[in-house]
């Protein structure tokens, strides 16, 4: 009995020969195509078949071109495409078009069995919704497109080439380049991350590529820099976009050649470091601007991909809350169990400017003042349209969403805090080991809270002033 039908589609007559008897040894049946028409002909007139093998690179339309024209027939049979060396480009264009998978030239014939047996599972039945949550670590979506990024992501990861993520503040672009990183062969290897935009630019140079001492005042110590620490793994660079146009160049020269020198140095260095690379600014703008060396682009846009903001991907809005609750609640020893529906449904109708990370953050003060959900509910219910915006604020005393968060979070610190130094007797070393912070980071936030300040706005019973002990 046949395992499933399978064509094959390739102009080259010697590897269509070689994959014929190989798959109908494993116990597939075998039909070979030459051109896409053929193949258009027959996917309308007989038996659909369980998969389609297709040659990237073919005269006439291209492996792209035919999975675009199959897809916009509404035909959703499994497609795997084989691409030859140094095509990455292609075969993410092709994953975008709607293949299912790709193998490289030349591939053993172990991978292509399993290539085969994983999209025959994935695809059985083809009535499978993408509305499941689909979750990797930290890697949650039940948007089809996302999930198909995600995809093209991790069957590029072993390439080593470089990848441009694109997408609003706090889409989950990080998150995009940790997976890929996972899903490497550089997994096990240092996974390194620069902020650009958070880094003056003076300091960011010294930061990337490190220093020598007595490179100038108080470079009392040799320090490598990141592409040092990231060397046999991954460099994150977050908000390219931002980098000054100096550094542009100087990071240019590193991505050609692999060396750099440290700031006073004399000495090369190499450095072998996967680069992904992170911007929410339009690229195409920023360059047409002068403010983003072109060559500096097309060095990083190998591999690229533009995430849509949490406002178009709504069905993912339920499935991160469900990874946020479970993520945080014992962190924060919340009781609470579930989002309350009214919170539910403020959260299903709000546009999420700042995206996930917003949605992350409002789980969080949740979790830490569940007895005040109808605060943020309330907020978000209200109609954004610009006549009652100023409405809006007037009812809620001019106080805009994040500070209202920040003064939930910052009360909830004050009351865990008060709670844990009074059990420990104002041991202030033992809370922080308690509470799992550093002690310098909780003599920062006594500091903080001991200046005065503009009152907080009151979201409930007012926190008691902490007399502390060292």
């Amino acid at each position: 009995m046949s395992k499933g039908l399978i064509i094959s589609l390739d102009d080259d007559s010697d590897f269509q020969m070689y994959l014929s008897h190989l798959l109908r040894d494993r116990g597939y049946s075998v039909e070979t195509l030459t051109d896409g028409h053929q193949l258009l002909a027959r996917l309308n007139t007989r038996k659909a078949p369980d998969l389609i093998l297709m040659d990237v690179m073919m005269p006439g339309n291209d492996g792209i071109q035919m999975i675009e024209k199959i897809r916009s027939a509404r035909i959703q049979i499994p497609i795997i495409i084989i691409s030859g060396v140094g095509l990455v480009k292609s075969v993410v264009e092709a994953m975008k078009a709607g293949a299912t998978d790709f193998l490289s030239k030349p591939f053993d014939e172990l991978a292509l069995e399993t290539a085969i047996d994983t999209v025959l599972e994935e695809s059985a039945p083809h009535t499978q919704s993408v509305q499941t949550a689909k979750r990797s670590d930290d890697f949650v979506t039940a948007n089809e497109k996302v999930f198909r990024l995600s995809e093209i992501i991790r069957r590029v990861a072993h390439t080593d080439v470089s990848i441009l993520i694109l997408g609003e503040s706090g889409v989950g672009k990080e998150v995009m380049a940790r997976h890929a990183h996972a899903h490497s062969s550089r997994a096990d290897k240092p996974f390194i991350k620069v902020n650009c935009a958070a880094i003056p630019d003076d300091l960011l140079e010294s930061e990337l590529f490190g220093y020598e001492r007595g490179a100038f005042t108080g470079a009392v110590i040799d320090k490598p820099g990141k592409f040092e620490q990231a060397h046999t793994g991954t460099l994150l660079l977050d908000e390219i976009g931002e980098m000054s146009p100096h550094l542009q160049s100087k990071l240019l020269h590193v991505l050609q050649d692999g060396m750099f020198t440290r700031l006073g140095g004399r000495s090369t260095i190499h450095a072998d470091a996967r680069i992904i690379a992170t911007t929410n600014i339009k690229m195409g703008e920023a360059i047409a601007a002068g403010k983003f060396r072109e060559d500096l682009y097309f060095r990083l846009n190998v591999i690229s991909i533009d995430l849509p903001p949490l406002r178009e991907r709504r069905e993912d809005i339920l499935p991160l809350c469900d990874f946020f609750m479970e993520k945080y609640r014992e962190r924060y020893n919340s009781v609470a169990r579930a989002l309350p529906v009214e919170l539910l449904n403020a959260f299903l109708t709000y546009d999420w400017p700042g995206n996930i990370r917003e949605l992350e953050n409002s789980i969080k003060r949740f979790l830490l003042l569940p007895n005040h959900h109808s605060l943020f509910a309330n907020t978000v219910h209200k109609d954004r349209s610009p006549q009652n915006i100023e409405q809006s604020a007037a009812s809620a005393q001019s106080l805009s969403l994040l500070d209202v968060g920040a003064a939930a979070a910052d009360r909830a610190e004050k009351q865990l805090v008060e709670q844990v130094l009074e059990e420990t007797h104002g041991n202030r070393k033992q809370a922080a080991k308690r509470m799992n912070i550093c002690y310098k980071a909780l003599l920062n936030k006594l500091k903080r809270w001991a200046q005065p300040e503009a009152p907080l706005p009151a979201i409930g019973s007012p926190v008691n002033t902490m007399g502390l002990q060292n």
